[in-house]
Parts: structure tokens; C-alpha cells; sequence
């Protein structure tokens, strides 16, 4: 997916589902298989580990991923969409 087309389906995204731009990104990411756990996805946009974290935890809590496995030492979370966060798409 070209930058531009990744852009333009988070901010529909975002616009349409209420969600900040790195939330949008995380699932937008995650249904391209660019990015399926928070360092690929901080890296893939430069944007600060700990930005991904907290937007993967309201991901989670509102139901639109689960996390598969967590990283205790790096604090890297692994996730995939919730049959909910494929729906929003």
C-alpha cells in the first residue's frame, strides 16, 4: 500500500469512527499486514513507542484488538483485529 492510499484510509477511518489518528493507523496497519505489533507500527509512522502503547490499550479496551502476547522486557504488544475492529474497515 502506497503512503497516500495508507493516509487516506486512516482518516476516513478516523473521521468515520471517532478515533485519533494512531488508533485509525494501528487498524489500518494491521489489516494491511503492514504492522502487527506496536514497535513495527511506531516505527513504520516515527512516532514514539509509548504513543502506540496507549492507543493499542484503548484498541483493546474498546474491543477493536486483542493482544496476543506482550513483551515484558521491550514492552512490544503483538496484536490482531477483533471481528468488531475488521467491521469498522
Amino acid at each position: 500500500m502506497s503512503p497516500e492510499a495508507f493516509m487516506e484510509r486512516v482518516a476516513d477511518l478516523a473521521g468515520r469512527a471517532g478515533l485519533p489518528g494512531i488508533g485509525a493507523g494501528i487498524l489500518v496497519a494491521a489489516d494491511a499486514g503492514e504492522a502487527t505489533d506496536s514497535r513495527a507500527f511506531a516505527r513504520l509512522l516515527g512516532v514514539a513507542h509509548a504513543l502506540v502503547l496507549r492507543d493499542c490499550v484503548a484498541l483493546e479496551e474498546a474491543g477493536l484488538i486483542t493482544v496476543e502476547r506482550r513483551d515484558a522486557r521491550t514492552h512490544r504488544l503483538f496484536y490482531s483485529l477483533t471481528p468488531a475492529g475488521r467491521a469498522l474497515l
